[in-house]
């Protein structure tokens, strides 16, 4: 990796890609330093702690509890994104444009920009809402009404705008995916004040040394098994009867009919399953704010097993994981299109007929793999919480749902550093040869 980054700099295209990439991050994390108008932010900060809204806090690196400018970020963009994508598979007329090349992906991405606004829209009405529905959670001067609460949303609207045009910018013209790398910036933004905050247990003897190496040891263990799920793949081998070019998605394309293989991910679903799961456990919480004086009874069960870090609570979560894996896999990868995908291409998996035979074979690997996917995203959610309970350091944001965004984001962008690396290798190569060509004759 480091050699990667090293040899990249000393290629004046991809340092100034680099250094771009560097430049509309650090703008973006300005950004998020500024807080919305008329907003109390030392107020609102314990009140994003847990539950969804600290899922929230924490992919957008802790603008909705400080609720700045930036404070709903890309979130829309990723909701649209989701949505849409799910679409592009039910709706036909979205269908059609997914397979319209160029111009059919330039207008689902402009669709999704709409979409994100719109979704935007209303995240940030909800959120100013909760926040001048208590008079706590607004600043001085500030009177909590419609103007108030319009200034708010405009603020929002305008920041979500702005995000998406950064991250655009960055996976057009930097490094990587820009809205990825704004999400890991984000995450990462908030390590230095953790660290400090874990470093002064450390000092006034609320916690010992013991537990805090156990707690690292138990982060870098987590690392490695995130890379080792996160490369992990199983290879189905193709082979095509006559040379095309129109292999399946995800397929590697064939040269001159030779074998080749289609790579299914363990994790296919990424972290969605989590951020769903997350979600829908913020319900009972809901509920049991608005039951607080009319049932008493009920809120006090749900606060006491159905909030982070209690058994039930880890239990539902855990299948609630696995549901939405199945689900969204189920969505993402369609053994039938697949199947066709294949049959029209001219190829075949040895051993299987083509179609429906084909179709099966496929979707039970998948649903074998997405098994032992959400057996590794229960693990990666519920484990943090057991080991903070365990040591008692609850300062450091330990989470498993950042850890796998940060260490997914590094190796994609490694990967197309190092693609970019080959490409000019390989430009560099003909380059000289056509030169030597040209001297020799």
């Amino acid at each position: 990796m480091l050699r990667a980054f090293r040899d990249a700099f000393r290629i004046p295209d991809l340092r100034r890609k680099i250094v771009f990439t560097l430049l509309l991050l650090a703008v973006y994390r300005l950004g998020s330093t500024i807080p919305t108008p008329g907003v109390n932010t030392a107020a609102l900060e314990s009140a994003t702690s847990g539950g969804l809204f600290g899922l929230i806090s924490l992919i957008s690196g802790g603008n909705l509890s400080q609720f700045s400018i930036f404070a709903l970020g890309v979130l829309p963009y990723i909701t649209a994104s989701i949505v849409i994508q799910l679409l592009t598979t039910t709706v036909p007329a979205l269908e059609k444009l997914s397979k319209e090349g160029e111009e059919g992906r330039k207008k689902i991405n402009q669709f999704t920009r709409y979409a994100a606004v719109g979704l935007g829209t209303a995240q940030a009405l909800f959120f100013s809402l909760f926040i001048t529905s208590n008079p706590a959670y607004v600043a001085v001067g500030w009177d909590p009404g419609i103007f108030t609460t319009v200034v708010m949303v405009l603020t929002q609207v305008a920041g979500i705008a702005f995000t998406m045009w950064i991250g655009e910018r960055i996976t057009e013209v930097g490094v990587g995916n820009g809205i990825s790398l704004i999400i890991t910036s984000g995450i990462i933004a908030n390590y230095p004040r953790e660290i400090a905050a874990t470093g002064q247990l450390l000092n006034t003897e609320q916690t010992s040394v013991v537990r805090i190496l156990v707690f690292v040891a138990v982060i870098l263990v987590t690392i490695a098994g995130i890379v080792y799920v996160y490369q992990g793949e199983r290879r189905v081998p193709v082979t095509y009867a006559r040379a095309r070019g129109g292999a399946p998605t995800g397929a590697v394309r064939n040269m001159g009919g030779q074998a080749t293989w289609l790579p299914i991910k363990v994790n296919q679903a990424g972290v969605i399953p989590v951020i769903f799961a997350s979600a829908m456990l913020i319900i009972p919480n809901l509920i049991a704010t608005a039951t607080a004086t009319r049932a008493p009874a009920v809120n006090a069960w749900i606060q006491s097993n159905l909030v982070f870090g209690q058994p039930l609570y880890l239990a539902l979560e855990g299948l609630l994981i696995f549901g939405f894996t199945y689900l969204y896999n189920s969505v993402q990868f369609d053994p039938k299109r697949i199947s066709e995908q294949l049959r029209e291409a001219g190829g075949f998996i040895p051993g299987v007929r083509p179609g429906t035979p084909t179709a099966e074979f496929l979707g039970g690997i998948s649903g074998r793999l997405s098994l032992w996917g959400a057996v590794f995203l229960v693990i990666l959610t519920i484990l943090p919480q057991i080991v903070q309970r365990a040591t008692g350091i609850t300062t450091f944001q330990f989470s498993g749902t950042g850890l796998l965004i940060i260490v997914g984001v590094a190796l994609e962008t490694l990967k197309q550093l190092e693609a970019q690396l080959t490409v000019r290798r390989y430009d560099g190569f003909i380059t000289k040869g056509r030169i030597r060509g040209r001297l020799n004759n």
